[in-house]
């Protein structure tokens, strides 16, 4: 697959916690699944009881909204305001999809964490690495994420960040998750290992770097139609793809000694 995208070169207040909706998600675990070694798949099928990665991918959009689970509302997206750098962007105390990454990766590291707290951090991470790659999950805060830009798709009524929850998703291609997986997931090795190159800080830079992207070419009041689907169709691609790609690199970084070798680490 020799089109695949290079990125161009969210918190405050709450947004929705859905991102790709359960598709993009369950294409993100199912890519992910499909690249995970067998040190790393014995671990992961271990932590989850036999259950497979796409069996938890949505879990946590409604877990975030029981009582239970309520802490993990803002751990969905990071808000970047427009004009504001990346780095410049306001902590969100309650954490956001970044630090929350970066927490489920020390717990699900660390071998002395009680069994219960190491399954939920994989169940966490396998939704919100998909989060972090969904653009409006790194929208501005003064949007919602882009909840409040009033727009509409073929002629109905929408929000910008609906729209790319999962109106373009569906609109794009009418594939299960595997179709999806099967069709998008044909990279070389060297396109691989240029996806999973640098950190969370630098992959959320990226899908804010789109974030801004969309904003300025589908403002207020745009008519999503056949001419934005078949624009930002290869962009969700790309995103799906990258997403499931670099959830299987942190798991393999994390339970296989020999691929993290391979890395340097």
């Amino acid at each position: 697959m020799k089109r695949f995208i290079i990125a161009p070169l969210l918190c405050l207040t709450a947004i929705s916690a859905l991102a790709w909706g359960q598709k993009g998600h369950d294409v993100t675990a199912a890519i992910a699944e499909k690249h995970l070694t067998p040190a790393t798949k014995a671990a992961v099928d271990s932590i989850l009881e036999g259950q497979s990665m796409v069996y938890w991918a949505n879990w946590l959009d409604n877990a975030s909204h029981t009582p239970q689970y309520a802490y993990t509302k803002t751990w969905h997206y990071k808000n970047i305001d427009e004009g504001v750098r990346y780095e410049e962007a306001p902590a969100n105390p309650a954490g956001d999809v970044t630090t929350a990454i970066k927490a489920q990766i020390e717990t699900l590291s660390d071998p002395k964490a009680p069994f219960a707290d190491r399954q939920l951090a994989m169940k966490i991470i396998v939704h919100i690495v998909g989060d972090m790659h969904q653009p409006l999950h790194m929208g501005h805060a003064t949007d919602l994420g882009g909840n409040r830009n009033k727009v509409r798709f073929f002629g109905r009524d929408a929000n910008l960040h609906s729209v790319w929850d999962s109106n373009i998703v569906e609109a794009g291609h009418k594939w299960s998750y595997s179709e999806w997986r099967d069709q998008i997931d044909r990279v070389s090795p060297e396109e691989a290992q240029a996806i999973v190159d640098g950190s969370v800080d630098d992959w959320a830079k990226q899908s804010a770097a789109i974030a801004a992207n969309i904003y300025r070419q589908t403002p207020d009041g745009t008519n999503h139609s056949y001419d934005e689907v078949a624009t930002w169709t290869p962009v969700i691609e790309t995103q799906l793809l990258y997403a499931g790609h670099r959830l299987a690199h942190l798991l393999n970084m994390i339970y296989d000694p020999a691929y993290a070798a391979s890395f340097g680490k």
